[in-house]
């Protein structure tokens, strides 16, 4: 793809100002910093961002091409993606556990940026492996997940989330029954000195995380406990590492999930057999509700639990 080139014609209250501001008030779709990328030319002649503006000076710019590194070949035969809603600014899916978002050094191929890419364009300002993402779901945790399809979209989600001016509510089988039916988790959330692979709270540093938690069912015999998560915050693994760290780990989960010291309590015979063959949190994103970064739309969407998730409820509800 050739670089696009755009020109301006100096005139009026812009005479005289800083050129990368000038620039960006002509071009808001980018920053500042991404206009300070481009080659900038005034009259024809290299120029300086810090340079002042003067009557009638033109200004030319040229735009390289977005590119990813994301191999759109590389999709799962497998995967059936479903799309909650989709227009020309974002996309909304639903994504199944065991799906990575996008491709890193240990998958390099079947991740939804890559199923999505196959039917649809991203926006390139996520990176050039993340195209359009804006928050990411564990490997292992379904549910909703947006990214945007367009450099204005990708912005504005950037700032709802960042702001947290979203609301999103996970729901999760626990360890543990509590004797209480709702609890605000606040703690700071880093990575692990031990193994960087693992979050963990931390007494200072770190960033701040906060959780909302509400009962929604409990199976005293079972020991075992259905919560539903808002999230007030969005740090990595932040449900997981709250939720553990205050006796309830999630069910399945490798990292801080303690099966060892709980499988031995089971005594029933089903409820024994999921735990032992099943991979993976049993944690999914339900509820994703924001508005939308164009149109200002109030946007809410909302899934079912996936199968294995609704298999163990039901198990549950049996013993």
């Amino acid at each position: 793809m050739a670089d696009t080139v755009r020109e301006f014609i100096v005139s009026g209250d812009a005479v005289g100002t800083r050129l990368d501001k000038f620039l960006a008030t002509a071009m808001p779709e980018f920053s500042r910093s991404e206009i300070q990328r481009f080659a900038v030319t005034r009259n024809g002649t290299a120029v300086k961002f810090s340079e002042k503006t003067k009557q009638d000076d033109k200004i030319t710019v040229k735009i390289p091409p977005r590119e990813t590194d994301v191999a759109t070949d590389n999709i799962s035969d497998e995967l059936d993606l479903e799309i909650l809603y989709q227009d020309d600014d974002i996309i909304v899916v639903n994504k199944p556990r065991g799906v990575v978002m996008y491709p890193s050094a240990g998958n390099k191929t079947g991740t939804l940026v890559q199923n999505i890419l196959s039917i649809t364009h991203l926006s390139a300002l996520g990176g050039r492996v993340r195209p359009g993402v804006v928050h990411r779901l564990d490997k292992d945790t379904s549910g909703v997940v947006v990214l945007a399809k367009s450099d204005a979209a990708y912005r504005g989600l950037v700032q709802i989330f960042s702001t947290h001016d979203l609301t999103r509510r996970y729901i999760a089988f626990v360890w543990g029954v509590p004797n209480w039916t709702g609890a605000d988790i606040t703690g700071n959330i880093a990575r692990s000195s031990r193994n960087r692979q693992k979050m963990t709270m931390v007494k200072s540093g770190g960033k701040p995380a906060h959780t909302s938690v509400e009962v929604l069912s409990a199976w005293p015999r079972a020991g075992v406990s259905e919560f539903r998560c808002t999230l007030l915050t969005g740090r990595t693994h932040q449900i997981r590492v709250h939720l553990s760290s205050h006796g309830f780990p999630v069910l399945c989960d490798p990292i801080y999930g303690r099966a060892g010291a709980r499988l031995g309590s089971v005594r029933d015979g089903d409820l024994l057999e999921f735990l032992r063959t099943h991979s993976g949190q049993m944690l999914h994103a339900q509820i994703l509700e924001f508005n939308h970064p164009i149109t200002g739309e109030k946007m809410k969407f909302k899934t079912d639990l996936p199968d294995d998730m609704q298999e163990l409820r039901y198990i549950l509800e049996q013993c």
